[in-house]
């Protein structure tokens, strides 16, 4: 009785008669009849293999420990490689992948293992899909899960690790105090620039109040002399004589022996003179 198979869109199937090997059927209907065929099917969807856990020795000598996981799948053209090629390609893959760790852990040094670990993820798949291209394999991706170094050294990154967020406090703190006694002093300095402002246009407005009253002032006295000329104008001659007069009988009243006469008085009292002859 015949045997009917249905192979998924994501399956291969590899059917062998009497032992010869005929090709990869499917996706679809696949007949196999007893005691004729034989078959072995295969998944083509990536799958995920966990390297255990395993020690390795870097380059400077260190013992680390170091497990990951390889994301993989077979070639849907080259799927017959997985059956011709290797017996079992995912055991195969497994101890492939332990040693190509190994000798990409034995040339990076410790502080490069624990720091790098996309550069390490990378070189491993590198060479990993270079060896399982010719089982019809492709290693899509390698990722480091966890990296377990000596207690020693553990102790001692976290004594380090310590020392640096101590180290990144105290720089945060003297950056901080710095940066509040820049803000402090720009305040004092634009506090001392609008104080000077402040200074300088009150001495701007208290000079220009001086020189408003110092005109106001000055026009005050002109107009004053103005209106005394104006009233000088309307005094006559000869009462201007008569004040001369006044003024020096007042003189003569005094000790002094010796009078000068300005030339203005002598022209009034010839006025006057010539005042007395017309009158008589």
């Amino acid at each position: 009785m015949a045997l009917i198979n249905f192979i998924k869109d994501y399956e291969r199937l590899a059917r062998f008669r009497l032992g010869k090997f005929e090709g990869m059927m499917g996706p679809g209907i696949v007949i196999a009849l007893p005691f004729i065929h034989t078959i072995q099917k295969i998944d083509t969807r990536v799958t995920v293999l966990d390297i255990p856990r395993q020690a390795n020795i870097t380059k400077d000598n260190a013992s680390i420990e170091i497990d990951f996981l390889v994301y993989l799948r077979v070639i849907v053209e080259n799927a017959e490689r997985a059956i011709m090629e290797v017996e079992n390609f995912t055991t195969a893959v497994v101890g492939l992948a332990t040693t190509t760790l190994r000798a990409v852990i034995g040339d990076i040094s410790l502080d490069d293992v624990l720091s790098q670990r996309d550069r390490i993820n990378e070189l491993i798949r590198t060479r990993l899909d270079s060896e399982t291209e010719r089982w019809g394999i492709k290693v899509t991706n390698v990722e480091i899960r966890e990296i377990d170094p000596p207690r020693d050294i553990q102790e001692a990154m976290n004594r380090e690790m310590t020392a640096e967020r101590v180290r990144r406090a105290v720089v945060l703190e003297a950056d901080g105090t710095k940066e509040a006694a820049i803000t402090i002093a720009e305040g004092e300095r634009q506090s001392n620039i609008l104080k000077a402002e402040g200074e300088r246009q009150a001495e701007i407005l208290s000079a220009e109040g001086d020189q408003q009253a110092a005109v106001l002032r000055a026009q005050g006295y002109a107009e004053a002399l103005q209106k005394i000329q104006d009233v000088a104008k309307g005094v006559g001659t000869n009462t201007m004589t008569l004040q001369y007069v006044e003024a020096l009988k007042e003189i003569g009243a005094g000790d002094s022996t010796k009078i000068v006469l300005p030339v203005e008085l002598t022209r009034m009292l010839g006025n006057i003179g010539g005042m007395t002859d017309s009158s008589d």
